[in-house]
């Protein structure tokens, strides 16, 4: 009996790992895509594809592991709570991945002309958003309420970094009418930013119900997690 109980306890350790080299991974390919728009340097992101197979690859092999032990060891209680967070902490990070590659598609667009601005608050935001996916899942692995509810916290700067940067792209728009192709692919980097700081919002989420069974996800559950 110790020896599957050691055993389950290896598979849920295996899991774990997997999720942060998934999670690694992701971080990495946003790091990346930003370096490769501030540089205008196309080779800084010319791993991202290979990466994204990885990711996804990574997300196939964490959704049958996590199924097996589900299938197989009828988990209960906290050791439930954590496959079920482990699937959906999976899925988040396979669509951070995916908001990676729509980055890099709208830099290919803007490496195609002059640049238009100074580029100052995408990089900062994107940071933000970086170590909000890295926290999340320091805190998953961690058990860390507080840590997680500081990545909650972190989502409002994100979202004020989006509405301050579109605002002045909208002033460059109806300015020049030559700048709005790359006006609209900052805009869109940066919408892709904000998704990738939800994604990791939904990790933290994830973590608190993992520990402590409560469901944070709407919108008042969010803000009495920041506040707290």
């Amino acid at each position: 009996m110790d020896h599957l109980v050691r055993q389950f306890d290896r598979d849920l350790d295996n899991l774990k790992q997997k999720l942060l080299r998934m999670a690694a991974t992701a971080e990495l390919m946003i790091k990346q895509t930003i370096s490769e728009l501030v540089e205008r340097d196309r080779n800084l992101a010319r791993d991202v594809r290979a990466e994204e197979q990885e990711v996804n690859r990574l997300q196939l092999e964490i959704d049958e592991a996590a199924m097996a032990l589900l299938a197989t060891q009828q988990p209960v209680a906290a050791d439930l709570r954590f496959i079920l967070v482990a699937i959906r902490i999976n899925g988040e990070i396979e669509r951070i991945g995916d908001l990676a590659i729509n980055i890099t598609q709208n830099v290919d667009t803007l490496l195609e002309q002059p640049p238009l601005k100074p580029l100052i608050d995408i990089p900062m935001m994107a940071d933000v958003a970086q170590q909000m996916v890295r926290e999340s899942l320091h805190a998953f692995v961690r058990r860390d309420v507080l840590q997680a509810q500081n990545v909650i916290a972190n989502d409002d700067k994100v979202d004020a970094f989006k509405n301050q940067i579109i605002r002045e792209l909208l002033t460059y728009m109806m300015g020049d009418p030559r700048s709005i192709e790359r006006a609209l692919a900052l805009i869109l980097i940066a919408r892709h930013i904000e998704r990738i700081a939800d994604h990791a919002t939904n990790i933290a989420q994830d973590v608190i119900y993992m520990v402590q069974g409560r469901d944070v996800r709407h919108p008042k559950g969010r803000r009495e997690e920041a506040q707290q």
